[in-house]
């Protein structure tokens, strides 16, 4: 029991955080190694004035199209992101000249041209041109990505706020290979298998571990199930930010304004035996196709972060607390299996294990790999992707991780009390995969939601 206690010791002198002139003035004593009773699901004594926690106050999307016919088809993609970071700023009343950064994730569209969009986006959402802006491409999770940089970089104490975002517009930018490739590729098969088609590595999943036609197919039916549901409940409405926008009909030119508010892909009447007529895409005796697939689709999010001493002093509500993030390489033939990877990494790294976690959002980028990673760590299906996922709501690539924090948060502070730690994770393009570990805003400082242990009551595993 020494021993841990010492351990505990050292691990909080490292933890203790450094003061800057934001921080309050008792930060001093706000560690302290104690007895607790959530095992390593908390290694500190955790009280009101931690201040230097990253937390969320706030994450909003925009709705999610169907690109080049949905709601979105028109919209240029600065105009998608400049409205959800606009909305950070008149919900909270922000003063824009504060924030230290805004960190965009985003796929597809040529580097400095998006920059440039992203730059304009904060311009148009009443940003001052004090406030820099830059971009972050690791594919499919560059939302969670530019959440995950935002949070380091306050720890690090480069700035006190900071946003993380996400846009991706599959209209204007669509998935293609500019210029030729270097044929050194073909010298290293892993090298090679960068540039397998995701519907190829999706089939690669299947076929190596087992995933029938007819569990993709019903994890399909499931996302939209629970995603009509979510919609029709008004579950979305606390994270969507509607968007003023044009429809240009094709045929003759004329526009038409509208407010989309409404993600446009989901299927209320999805079902088993409709999607069983579809024919597979990308090879001819497969199991992946266009409905247990996600969907290509245009959309944006953002999310304001900030040190919990600045939040608490401004008098802000805390949506959440950033506690981990883990990347990971994994093989580039079946890179779905990426969250399988990166889950339990992530997990780990907070102090948990995985029956702590009370809701999942694992980005459904096909259903072969999303149900190989369901299965491969025996989560509890009630916990995961509850609103649907993005073989039903869409995924805009480099938006989808800034779109999941607003979904698990909002899911999480509805839930209360009975949802204390909430993941994001998704499979990256290339083979590997991301995660990120949440903590209830209003749970943080009160250990009243950890599970029970026996009587020994240890400060932590090590002790035993």
């Amino acid at each position: 029991m020494e021993k841990a206690i010492e351990r505990q010791r050292v691990l909080l002198q490292h933890l203790r955080p450094s003061l800057t002139a934001s921080s309050l003035e008792n930060l001093d004593s706000s560690l302290s190694a104690s007895a607790c009773a959530a095992g390593d699901s908390s290694a500190y004594y955790r009280t009101s004035v931690y201040g230097d926690d990253v937390v969320i106050v706030a994450a909003y999307r925009t709705a999610l199209c169907k690109s080049k016919r949905g709601g979105f088809k028109d919209t240029y993609p600065d105009d998608l992101l400049a409205p959800v970071l606009k909305a950070l700023l008149e919900k909270t009343n922000l003063d824009p000249s504060e924030v230290g950064d805004i960190v965009v994730g985003t796929v597809l569209a040529p580097g400095s041209q998006r920059a440039s969009e992203c730059r304009m986006a904060a311009f148009y959402a009443g940003f001052p041109e004090t406030v820099p802006v830059r971009t972050v491409n690791r594919q499919c999770s560059s939302g969670l990505q530019a959440v995950a940089d935002v949070a380091a970089a306050i720890k690090a104490g480069f700035y006190d706020i900071g946003i993380g975002a996400g846009l991706e517009s599959m209209t204007a930018n669509p998935m293609a290979w500019e210029g030729s490739v270097n044929p050194r590729v073909k010298q290293m098969a892993q090298a090679q298998d960068c540039l397998l088609p995701m519907g190829v590595t999706s089939e690669n999943v299947a076929h190596r571990f087992g995933v029938t036609r007819q569990e993709q197919d019903q994890a399909a039916v499931d996302s939209h199930r629970k995603a009509a549901a979510a919609t029709a409940a008004g579950k979305f409405k606390d994270e969507i930010v509607p968007v003023n926008t044009k429809i240009v009909d094709p045929k003759t030119g004329d526009e038409k304004p509208v407010t989309i508010s409404i993600d446009d892909g989901i299927r209320p009447n999805a079902n088993v035996a409709d999607l069983g007529k579809l024919k597979p895409v990308f090879k001819k005796d497969g199991t992946t196709t266009a409905g247990n697939s996600s969907q290509v689709s245009d959309g944006a999010g953002a999310v304001l972060l900030m040190k919990r001493s600045v939040a608490m002093r401004k008098g802000y509500p805390i949506l959440g607390v950033f506690r981990t993030f883990a990347a990971v390489g994994v093989d580039p033939a079946i890179m779905g299996v990426g969250p399988a990877v990166a889950i339990p990494a992530a997990v780990k790294s907070a102090g948990l294990e995985l029956d702590d976690i009370d809701l999942f959002e694992i980005n459904e980028a096909f259903a072969s790999q999303f149900v190989y990673c369901r299965k491969k760590l025996e989560l509890d299906q009630e916990k995961i992707n509850v609103n649907g996922g993005a073989m039903a709501i869409g995924h805009p690539l480099g938006a989808t991780g800034a779109r999941c924090v607003a979904t698990l948060l909002h899911e999480m502070k509805r839930r209360g009390k009975d949802c204390r730690f909430g993941v994001i994770s998704m499979c990256i393009g290339t083979g590997m995969g991301a995660a990120a570990v949440f903590e209830r805003g209003d749970s943080c400082d009160e250990l009243c939601n950890t599970r029970v242990v026996g009587a020994n009551n240890l400060l932590s595993k090590d002790a035993r």
